[in-house]
């Protein structure tokens, strides 16, 4: 059986940078930071008090009080960037087999705010058992491949994958399979994440996971420079719709990219920190590379896990190294973290629609915040500091790397 070919039809992105894709794609371009001080609750007795939170977003533009009320803020994000890509792809809802049709998404913890606030509440009203009805619906993961299904009619395969911050990069690749293998025609693809929250933040804290730049938190995320002190949490969705070749074509579709490849790989070395060799990183990108049937040199551009921590930027870039070879050289590489911050469990897919969107446009956007090279890094890498490069792009590869060693890459290329 020839597997079947998977391309991509429609994008949404709700980002800290942009609340649309091209309000994303103008952000990543410019150079824009996301990161700000916190707004959600009062973070004056936190170590961390900024995050990249999403800026001028009102949910009840998109659905009633009554509605968004039984959502915790991950399944709303992620209804409204899917309702961008699904208008995107211009997909007539109408006339599609419905049962063909599946959603796959990514969350690396789901509901931790609707969590959070129910055991407070516990906690005040004397431990009485006062529980929302919607308190479990709202806090599980899949909740949100549940609901956009029951929205659109969605019949086919539905499930969340969960993975950390590789979960939307795993839900892609799920995806992929399922359409190569033609249990669907279309996915519904991606990943969302909302823990800007006491919980959130005071938990990445207690980890000295997140940075602690108070003073100049627009500079906080800053991967590969010396002066790195952890990652900038954020929040938001990346809806991707993937569709079977032919299928697209038939239909008139407008194809931004091909999904050629995805690949798996686990550190199996510790808890929370990356193999300090990067021998997973490498492993997953040769997986990758090699279910894309391409060669190292058919990559033009690499979107790095990047998350500005001390340990895991030096683990990424040895493996690219030894990955790439002297190829690296010729290459661009970024990290769109150092924009956005780090959004776990949707970061996978809003990185993914970053990588399509430089094979569109031919752009790379930048790595900012750089100011002090790290020695343990190897400074002849083009890491695409400063500002957005111009650059002929055919094929794009994004890493995401998640807590427990959990690793996940995905190749785009150029629809030929």
């Amino acid at each position: 059986m020839t597997p079947r070919r998977v391309v991509v039809t429609g994008l949404g992105a709700l980002t800290p940078i942009g609340n649309t894709l091209p309000e994303y794609w103008e952000g990543l371009v410019s150079g824009k930071s996301g990161a700000a001080p916190i707004t959600y609750f009062d973070a004056s007795e936190f170590k961390t008090k900024f995050a990249c939170e999403l800026k001028n977003f009102n949910v009840l533009d998109f659905m009633d009080r009554k509605e968004a009320r039984k959502q915790d803020r991950f399944t709303q994000y992620a209804l409204v960037s899917t309702q961008e890509a699904i208008e995107d792809a211009s997909l007539d809802l109408e006339s599609i087999d419905k049962d063909r049709v599946g959603v796959i998404w990514g969350a690396g913890i789901g509901g931790l705010e609707t969590f959070q606030n129910e055991v407070l509440n516990f906690a005040e009203n004397d431990k009485k058992p006062r529980f929302n009805p919607f308190f479990i619906p709202k806090m599980i993961a899949d909740i949100a491949p549940g609901l956009i299904s029951i929205k659109y009619g969605f019949r086919g395969p539905n499930f969340a994958t969960v993975s950390a911050c590789a979960s939307s990069a795993n839900a892609l690749i799920d995806s992929l399979n399922y359409i190569r293998l033609n249990h669907a025609d279309i996915i519904v693809a991606g990943g969302s994440e909302a823990c800007v929250s006491y919980a959130g933040i005071g938990g990445f804290n207690a980890m000295h996971a997140l940075s602690t730049r108070n003073d100049d938190p627009r500079t906080a995320s800053r991967p590969f420079d010396k002066d790195r002190d952890g990652f900038v949490l954020g929040e938001g969705a990346g809806s991707l719709i993937l569709e079977e070749y032919e299928h697209a074509k038939a239909r008139g579709a407008t194809i931004y990219a091909e999904l050629v490849g995805g690949g798996l790989s686990a550190d199996a070395h510790h808890m929370t920190a990356p193999h300090p060799e990067g021998i997973g990183a490498r492993n997953v990108m040769l997986n990758c590379l090699r279910d894309a049937n391409l060669k190292p040199e058919d990559i033009d551009i690499i979107n790095m896990h990047g998350t500005s921590t001390g340990l895991g930027d030096i683990a990424e870039s040895k493996a690219i190294k030894e990955v790439f070879g002297d190829h690296l050289y010729s290459m661009n590489i970024n990290s769109t973290k150092s924009m956005t911050g780090h959004l776990l469990g949707a970061a996978g897919a809003i990185e993914a629609i970053a990588s399509i969107m430089s094979i569109r446009k031919n752009i790379i956007p930048p790595t900012i915040n750089h100011q002090t090279a790290d020695e343990e890094i190897d400074p002849k890498i083009n890491f695409t500091f400063g500002k957005a490069q111009k650059r002929d792009v055919k094929v794009a590869l994004s890493n995401t790397f998640g807590f427990g060693g959990h690793n996940a890459c995905v190749i785009f290329k150029e629809i030929s």
